[in-house]
């Protein structure tokens, strides 16, 4: 067994990885001591939560505040910390905690997981990765509480702040306030609002951009062509989404911001989404299907991806070089990252044509909103979840699996090949 998995690619390590957590998360989440007295959970839903956990979604098909006891709601959280931080990073957290090495395969894994361009100084990583964490997540929880300690006992509320801070930083959508109501109690409450907007930023921006904007501060300067791509997406989004929505939808300037940062992958809302427009309802789809950042715990094909695509774009328009921020754009990356968008569309395109055959009921919109919405690991919906069949859950658990794994990786798992040694004439195509 030990030799079968050594010669396994990373990626296919990786998705066997993710693949096992989900199974055993959905067997503990229907065990008695997780499910409320009275509660009758079936085992697809238990596995719809367990997968919308690890793959960091947020969409539900039942109540976790109302369906979960507060040990299968730690269960929960576990399950959306250890899918938000990769289950190779974990992995890599528990051998250092117990003093042993990381041989050269498992660097390798971590190296692919984290999207670092090499193995080098991957341990050190990983320790700055799980300190980091820990400490947003602590900060984040102990300023939720001054919010929930006013509307629950302080147990509980402790409860509900740290459960909160975990999902809100690992771009997570789950919430256990019950009654399927979200964040919609708490829409004018500025604080939590800002609060879990601060930490769904930082948990999407990804942990190298945290770890250069902590060492140069604000040193704009110093900042590496990712780290100025990333901020600069993710803030011309959240502007632009803000204004959008605003101009959309009847909601408050807060209510805009909030899920304008939210439909970038964390899937909280403090609005009915039902109630959106059609047109409201396809910026929030356009804002989820692009996403996080890479090396985040968000999915969607990435802020980079779509920097790169419209820079490569804007160089064939205007007949020059791929630029930006005063330096040039590796040659491949344009084609990587047309690779993803349009294997990303035939997901959300084929996801979509088949959620409208099983669920001949669900609109169009509806049906390419909770597509989108798995695919990018979001977790916001119109509210058509947790009345869909068995079919269309197993649907979307699958794009959920595809969005976490990058549908690039799951491409590869099947059949990669190093490179090919054999060159060929090239051939004249018309294009355009």
């Amino acid at each position: 067994m030990k030799r079968l998995f050594r010669t396994q690619s990373p990626a296919r390590l990786i998705a066997l990885g993710f693949a096992m957590v989900i199974l055993l998360g959905s067997v503990l989440l229907i065990l008695p001591f997780s499910v409320r007295e009275g509660v009758d959970l079936a085992y697809i839903d238990a596995l719809y939560t367990s997968t919308s956990a690890v793959c960091v979604t947020g969409l539900i098909a039942v109540d976790a505040g109302d369906t979960f006891t507060p040990l299968g709601q730690f269960i929960l959280a576990m399950l959306i910390q250890v899918g938000g931080l990769g289950v190779t990073s974990v992995g890599a957290g528990i051998i250092l905690a117990t003093g042993r090495k990381l041989d050269l395969k498992g660097r390798n894994l971590i190296r692919e997981a984290s999207n670092l361009d090499s193995g080098k100084g991957v341990m050190r990583f990983i320790k700055n990765v799980l300190l980091t964490t820990l400490i947003i997540e602590s900060t984040g929880a102990a300023l939720n509480f001054i919010v929930f300690c006013q509307d629950y006992p302080p147990l509980k509320a402790l409860g509900i702040s740290l459960f909160h801070s975990v999902a809100a930083f690992n771009n997570s959508g789950f919430d256990i306030l019950g009654n399927l109501q979200n964040l919609i109690p708490y829409r004018d409450d500025v604080l939590l609002n800002l609060i879990t907007c601060g930490l769904i930023f930082f948990g999407g921006i990804g942990f190298l951009v945290i770890r250069e904007m902590w060492s140069h501060k604000f040193r704009w300067k110093k900042y590496s062509m990712h780290a100025k791509i990333v901020l600069t997406v993710s803030a011309a989004l959240i502007v632009v989404g803000t204004l959008l929505l605003k101009l959309t939808e009847d909601v408050t300037w807060l209510g805009a911001f909030f899920h304008s940062v939210s439909a970038r992958t964390a899937g909280f809302s403090t609005y009915p989404l039902g109630n959106f427009s059609n047109a409201g309802l396809l910026v929030l789809t356009v804002l989820m299907f692009i996403g996080a950042s890479p090396g985040s715990t968000g999915g969607g094909v990435k802020t980079s991806t779509f920097f790169v695509l419209i820079q490569g774009i804007k160089a064939a328009a205007t007949n020059k070089s791929e630029k930006a921020f005063r330096h040039a754009i590796p040659k491949d990356a344009f084609r990587k990252a047309a690779v993803v968008t349009l294997l990303a569309l035939a997901v959300v395109v084929t996801g979509t044509w088949l959620m409208v055959v099983m669920e001949p009921e669900v609109s169009l919109m509806d049906a390419l909103f909770e597509i989108t919405s798995a695919f990018g690991t979001v977790g916001l919906s119109t509210g058509i979840t947790t009345g869909l069949g068995v079919d269309a859950k197993l649907l979307s658990i699958l794009v959920m699996y595809i969005g976490r794994l990058g549908p690039l990786t799951v491409a590869s798992l099947w059949y990669f090949s190093p490179g090919e040694r054999v060159s060929f004439p090239e051939g004249n195509v018309a294009i355009g």
